[in-house]
């Protein structure tokens, strides 16, 4: 479909951001509108980790409203939007219903074409709401429900080559926040004390780090961590160190996965062209892990890419995108689409949770 201008009203509701975004493509380049994004913080920091009934409510009853502020702050109406898209998965099922739901009766309603997004997908694309791209190039993809590396071949020709096999990066920050009482989100906090800290105080287990694949596993390391804060004292001091040994750990821990990334990149995609890495997802937010990634530019010949930190967390705008994409190829869909859960950028990706990946071999 060749249309000079198209505008697209994009939904994320998958964990525990709402956000609405109004997106638009014209000469072959992006520009955001509008990208309203309400938080649920303050609703989940009680108990540590996102509570998925309180995290659906809290969709429901602001969805509506987020899709007028969208509409006003992009000084649009109904009238001059193309399509509506929105996360269908993956994600938690309850926030999913209020997006999709919320989208499929606006694409009903105004006759509009329904899109359903991949939420993975949408981080996958993030990167060109603010600088063009050319394909191929590898994403590596840390947020609180996900982390992968995936090559990015084209639009809709994807290939994961390495995953967690238990918790994701942002699961294992907030869990080791809460280990040692330092709130929710985790991620931001274990920042702000691992800067005081001495990295060098705990000697931590660096899970499947010698293994010469893109694979991670992260649950063996809280485990020590939560051994370690059961026999000692949690006084600020012990906080910040801790903190520091953690994000250090991590650091060395995505630096050797990330060459092993590239290596097999470099075996799969034969391209002349300098190689990309988009790294995307809250967790991408990181100061210390950017400069960390930063570090491998020179050794291997890459360049990497950050989004920028409101286009790293969940938000509409990256939905908005994935779905102008797939409005220019026709991809619609039916309003009895089912939102999913679990849903993987790579059709033929297997589901490793619980699984052991050795050597690239699972």
């Amino acid at each position: 479909m060749t249309k000079k201008i198209i505008r697209v009203l994009g939904i994320e509701s998958s964990c525990d951001e709402t956000s609405v975004s109004i997106v638009e493509k014209s000469n072959n380049k992006f520009r955001v509108l509008s990208n309203v994004v309400k938080s649920q913080i303050d609703i989940h920091k009680f108990y540590g980790g996102v509570v998925p009934e309180l995290a659906a409510r809290a969709h429901s009853d602001i969805i509506d409203k987020l899709v007028l502020k969208a509409l006003s702050d992009a000084k649009m109406t109904f009238k001059k939007i193309d399509a509506i898209s929105a996360t269908a998965g993956p994600g938690l099922l309850g926030g999913l219903l209020v997006g999709v739901v919320a989208g499929k009766t606006l694409a009903h309603y105004l006759n509009k074409p329904f899109i359903a997004v991949n939420h993975l997908e949408g981080h996958a694309l993030s990167i060109k709401l603010e600088r063009e791209i050319e394909y191929p190039y590898l994403l590596l993809l840390v947020s609180g429900g996900h982390t992968e590396y995936t090559i990015i071949k084209n639009f809709n020709n994807y290939k994961r080559i390495g995953t967690t096999i238990d918790d994701a990066l942002g699961e294992a920050f907030d869990k080791t926040a809460r280990l040692l009482k330092l709130g929710y989100p985790g991620g931001p906090e274990i920042e702000k004390y691992a800067a005081l800290g001495n990295e060098k105080k705990f000697k931590l287990p660096m899970p499947l780090i010698h293994e010469k694949n893109a694979y991670f596993s992260f649950a063996g390391l809280k485990s020590a961590v939560a051994n370690i804060v059961a026999k000692n004292r949690c006084t600020e001091k012990f906080k910040k160190d801790m903190s520091a040994s953690f994000q250090a750990t991590i650091n060395k821990i995505i630096f050797t996965k990330t060459q092993n990334a590239i290596n097999e990149y470099k075996q799969l995609v034969k391209s002349k062209k300098n190689l990309k890495i988009v790294v995307a997802g809250g967790v991408a937010a990181n100061k210390s892990i950017r400069i960390s990634l930063k570090q491998l530019e020179k050794r291997e010949n890459c360049e990497f890419l950050f989004p920028s930190i409101k286009y790293c967390t969940d938000n509409g705008a990256m939905i908005a995108l994935a779905g102008i994409e797939r409005f220019e190829r026709n991809k619609f869909n039916k309003l009895n689409f089912k939102p999913r859960p679990r849903w993987p950028l790579d059709k033929n990706a297997i589901f490793m949770k619980g699984k052991r990946a050795v050597e690239g071999k699972y």
